[in-house]
Order: structure tokens, then C-alpha cells, then sequence
């Protein structure tokens, strides 16, 4: 009817005027990107950076980055490690680590993290209610990295982990691109729709020249507390597969496990409420940490690597999971 064809010619002009409108975006990006990309600067006290990411939430990304953080500062007292939660919209850092409470601030001006653990945790949780829901829109929440950034008291860190939101956005590319980075490592699970964002990620550290150590396989197994039997709910070697595509190493694989889930949960991360489980002890963890903490794996940030070099932060990573790193055979 008249109603109809009316709609249609709406919703076809609307279309028409959406796809003019991306044209002119795209034009717009194309001069920025023309003038270059922009200078990085170090985070004030800051030796070395290591970004943890994922394509897509839920795939055990914060959990991998608290325990790393808790790993380097247990096997060497000496280091100062730190961890940013820059996951804007659903910061978990909070209660992984067991921490409440709001930041004191500097006669500077600066923000004083809050520790436990030996760790000193940044986080937008810590400035607003547990249970708000944080609604803003992007300028805020550039402005809110920013602030994360650089009005943080970190004093003097060897380490700063990053745990970075999921997806490829805009706060992805702002700390890729502002920030000196010694490596990224992208946590996935092994199923198809989790691979296909991993896929999206990685390429994006690759276009920001932001080395990637390699790909971690999480939930890669279930094993039956009982009978021991294993099961792959989420699939066989999906990562191994993506990082033979890819060129890069699978660092190893972290199992479904409950004891992970529910010290996590309790804000009493496995690696030091259960350091002689089963699960940490077979992820190797403390000889990663010592090849981290030789000296010569230090980046300092005018040698980071370039995408592709190989990298002794490579090999630290290497030992930390279940298995060894494997890099694909070329047939």
C-alpha cells in the first residue's frame, strides 16, 4: 500500500544519506592517518609495558593478566610491578584483587593506586559505585584513559600490565599508538566465533606495530574431577591453528578449571592463594617469571621490537602455560 512504499522510500533515503555519511568519515580518517601516527610517550616511572587482550569479553583476559602480574612481583621481591585496568566499561580488577575503596590523590594531583598482593592496581571501578553502570560516551571515556595514563602515581614500576578491553576500539588504538609497548598477548578460547575476533585483534597490534608475543588458548579443556576424563567443550586447537595462519606462537594452553574460577571470584587469584596446585605448578609459572626477570630481557622503549622480531619476552611467556610453545611446521 501507499503506507508502505512510503516507508521504503524512508528508509532508502536514510540508507543513501548513512552510506554519504560514511564516505565523508572515511575521507576524514584517510588525512589523519595521512599526517602520521602519534609520538609515543613513556608512562612516568614505567620500564616496561605488557598488554594483555582479547577479540571479544568472557574469554578469561583478566584472569590471565592478574595472575602474570602476580607471578613477576612473587618470584622477585626487587620488582615493582603494576596493573592498569583499562576496560573502561566492565573494569574486573577490582574484585579479582580484592580491593575497595577510592584513590588517594598527590599535593600533585595524581592518583595513588591501591595495593594488595604487592601489586599496585589502577582502576575506573575504584571512582565509581561497585554496582553503577558506567554510561559514557566516548570522549568521556578517552578522557578517563587518559587520566588512567598519566595522572597515576606508579612512583617506579619494572612492570605495568595492561588489561585492555575487549574488541578493536578506539581505546585499543589510543594506548597502542600513545604509549611504548614491549609486547601483546591475545588470550582466546578455542571456538570459532572467540578465533574470529582474535583474528580482528591481533592484526590491529600488527598496524600499530605493537609486537605480538603470541596467542594464549584459555578453557582449552574440562577434566573431570572425578573420573579424569578430558573433554574439549570449546574445541580442538582452534588457536593453534589461528597462529599457524598468523605466524606467531602458541604460548600454551590454560585449562577450564574450577579452582581458577572460584579464587578469581573470591578475590584471591591462584597463583598466590594455591601457588602449589596442580594447575600453577603445571603452568610453569616461576621459570617464565625468572626468564622475564634476567636482565637481558629487559625492553627498554627505544628497542622495542618491531612486528614479527623475535624477542626474549617471547620466551618468558613461552614457559608460563600448560604446554610448550609450538610455532607451526612449514609443509
Amino acid at each position: 500500500g501507499t503506507s508502505a512504499s512510503l516507508e521504503l522510500a524512508r528508509f532508502l533515503f536514510c540508507f543513501q544519506s548513512s552510506n554519504a555519511n560514511d564516505e565523508v568519515l572515511k575521507e576524514k580518517r584517510s588525512k589523519i592517518m595521512a599526517r602520521g601516527l602519534p609520538k609515543q610517550k613513556p608512562i612516568q616511572g614505567v620500564k616496561q609495558v605488557l598488554v594483555v587482550a582479547s577479540g571479544k569479553g568472557g574469554v578469561g583476559k583478566s584472569t590471565t593478566a592478574v595472575n602474570v602480574a602476580l607471578a613477576l612481583a612473587a618470584n622477585d621481591s626487587t620488582k615493582a610491578v603494576g596493573l592498569l585496568d583499562a576496560d573502561v566499561y566492565g573494569p574486573s580488577i577490582p574484585k579479582m584483587m580484592n580491593l575497595k575503596g577510592s584513590p588517594e590523590v598527590t599535593p600533585k594531583n595524581l592518583m595513588r593506586p591501591l595495593v594488595n598482593y604487592g601489586i599496585a592496581c589502577m582502576s575506573i571501578g575504584f571512582l565509581v559505585e561497585e554496582t553503577a553502570p558506567i554510561v559514557w560516551r566516548g570522549p568521556m571515556v578517552m578522557s578517563a584513559i587518559e587520566k588512567l595514563l598519566r595522572q597515576v602515581d606508579w612512583h617506579q614500576l619494572d612492570y605495568l600490565v595492561i588489561d585492555m578491553p575487549p574488541g578493536t576500539g578506539d581505546v585499543q588504538l589510543s594506548i597502542s599508538q600513545n604509549i611504548p609497548i614491549a609486547g601483546a598477548v591475545m588470550v582466546s578460547t578455542p571456538q570459532d566465533i572467540a578465533l574470529l575476533d582474535a583474528r580482528k585483534g591481533t592484526e590491529m597490534f600488527k598496524k600499530v606495530n605493537v609486537p605480538v608475543l603470541g596467542l594464549v588458548q584459555n578453557m582449552s579443556l574440562f577434566q573431570c574431577p572425578k573420573c579424569k576424563h578430558e573433554t574439549h567443550i570449546f574445541g580442538t586447537d582452534g588457536v593453534r591453528n589461528l597462529a599457524c595462519d598468523l605466524g606467531l606462537d602458541v604460548l600454551g594452553d590454560i585449562p577450564l578449571h574450577v579452582h581458577i574460577r572460584e579464587t578469581s571470584d573470591a578475590g584471591k587469584p591462584i597463583v598466590v592463594s594455591q601457588p602449589q596446585s596442580d594447575v600453577v605448578k603445571n603452568e610453569d609459572i616461576y621459570n617464565m617469571i625468572r626468564t622475564l626477570c634476567n636482565p637481558a630481557t629487559i625492553l627498554c622503549p627505544q628497542n622495542v621490537p618491531k612486528w614479527g622480531e623475535k624477542n626474549l619476552l617471547t620466551t618468558f611467556l613461552s614457559q608460563c602455560l600448560i604446554r610448550k610453545p609450538t610455532r607451526c611446521k612449514q609443509i
